[in-house]
């Protein structure tokens, strides 16, 4: 939790420091943008002993245990060429999602993800297109709590794992008319470096219906396959999951 508001209170003096330095005579384009993510979380994960936890959950299981939850996405274009953005998710699901599987009767999931990225843009015609390389962070708390009768010794088990991933992608932008745009997204990312393997891809629709304001429709998708020492000996994590669902956010450009 620590690292989660002091992430936030880095990325609130990135938003204001460039938006401040936003000047359009400069030709800086800003958006600023929360969203809701109604996502749907599958996969399983390990934690030392404890193995193949199930974290499925779904948006409604989601709102049951949420505690908190916050979702923000920033970018910033200079002389419509090059570019900066960052995005943030977090979801503490502290309520616990029953799961009854491998012995173990319950998990609790703290997932938080930073994407920061760098961008070159191009472009044709009415078109845009954003080729982006830069790092995507996992901060993830994970905890067990487990059936004796299965795994004797091991009442519960948690893990807190944070890891970063480089990443590539590309954004691709077309105005369907003057009311709507068109944006496709596709991200890769791992390499082994960090993760096994780590993407993203998303489909976004976008009504402006002020000149500064737009309101987005999307679905995403984001996969990571992570795994961290040696199964079944303490200190091992592994995560292998995707996460998924409509996103609604409200753009707003300076």
């Amino acid at each position: 939790m620590k690292k989660t508001l002091m992430t936030l209170c880095v990325l609130c003096l990135v938003f204001t420091g460039n938006t401040q330095a936003a000047d359009k005579s400069q030709g800086w384009d800003v958006v600023i943008e929360p969203y809701i993510f109604a996502s749907t979380i599958e996969g399983d994960t390990s934690l030392g002993r404890v193995t193949g936890v199930d974290v499925d959950a779904d948006f409604g299981d989601i709102l049951d245990v949420l505690d908190i939850g916050a979702m923000v996405h920033f970018e910033a274009i200079k002389a419509g060429k090059w570019g900066m953005v960052f995005d943030y998710g977090f979801m503490d699901l502290g309520g616990k999602v029953s799961v009854a599987q491998n012995g173990v009767l319950s998990a609790d999931v703290r997932q938080g993800v930073l994407e920061a990225f760098a961008l070159r843009r191009f472009e044709r015609g009415p078109n845009t297109l954003d080729v982006f390389g830069g790092v995507r962070w996992w901060d993830n708390d994970i905890g067990a709590t487990v059936d004796l009768m299965v795994l004797p010794g091991t009442p519960s088990a948690k893990i807190e794992q944070d890891w970063i991933d480089p990443v590539i992608g590309v954004r691709w932008r077309h105005p369907i008319n003057d009311n709507w745009d068109l944006m496709l997204r596709g991200d890769v990312g791992g390499f082994g470096v960090e993760s096994d393997f780590t993407s993203a891809v998303g489909t976004s629709f976008f009504w402006k219906f002020k000149s500064n304001l737009a309101l987005e429709l999307a679905y995403r998708a984001t996969w990571v396959d992570f795994e961290d020492g040696t199964a079944q000996t303490p200190g091992y994590y592994a995560y292998d999951t995707v996460t998924h669902g409509p996103l609604v956010g409200l753009t707003i450009g300076f």
